[in-house]
């Protein structure tokens, strides 16, 4: 039988070395944007907490950073809580409300169709995390355009 004699891992070590880093620290240019956009299910995947994170980090680099919450998308911005709105039910329960909150205080922009918000998923405006704004359908493809020319784009699509 082989043995093992690698002695077992502890609170503190670590696998890899986390701080080297291969690239240069890409800075935005005065006037670059970025746009995310979100067509998936809160809590079906972790696409959408983990590309909040990357706007996020956009934001700090200097973009113009908008999302948009778009189709199943808009369920990322709903408020949500149990038993009340806001109360975390489990750990990580608020994950998505936090990290919009914390993108929005830090000068993010969070956009959300307000055809997916009530056709779709039978929420109102007033379903919205405070600081999102609601557009027309229409203006879900006049966002991305407007993004088409200089502008840093990651668009995510599960369902």
């Amino acid at each position: 039988m082989p043995a093992v004699t690698t002695p077992p891992t502890k609170k503190g070590d670590f696998f890899v070395d986390y701080e080297q880093k291969v690239f240069e620290d890409v800075k935005a240019k005065p006037g670059e944007k970025a746009l995310v956009t979100f067509h998936t299910v809160a809590f079906e995947g972790s696409i959408g907490l983990v590309n909040i994170l990357q706007a996020k980090r956009l934001q700090r680099k200097g973009f113009e950073t908008s999302i948009l919450l778009y189709g199943p998308g808009v369920t990322l911005g709903i408020q949500r809580g149990f038993p009340t709105i806001g109360d975390e039910a489990f750990p990580g329960a608020q994950n998505f409300s936090g990290q919009l909150n914390a993108f929005m205080a830090e000068g993010g922009k969070v956009y959300c169709c307000r055809f997916a918000l009530q056709m779709l998923y039978g929420h109102g405006e007033h379903s919205l995390l405070p600081g999102i704004i609601p557009i027309n359908p229409l203006d879900v493809l006049d966002l991305c355009l407007l993004h088409r020319e200089g502008a840093f784009v990651i668009h995510t699509w599960t369902v």
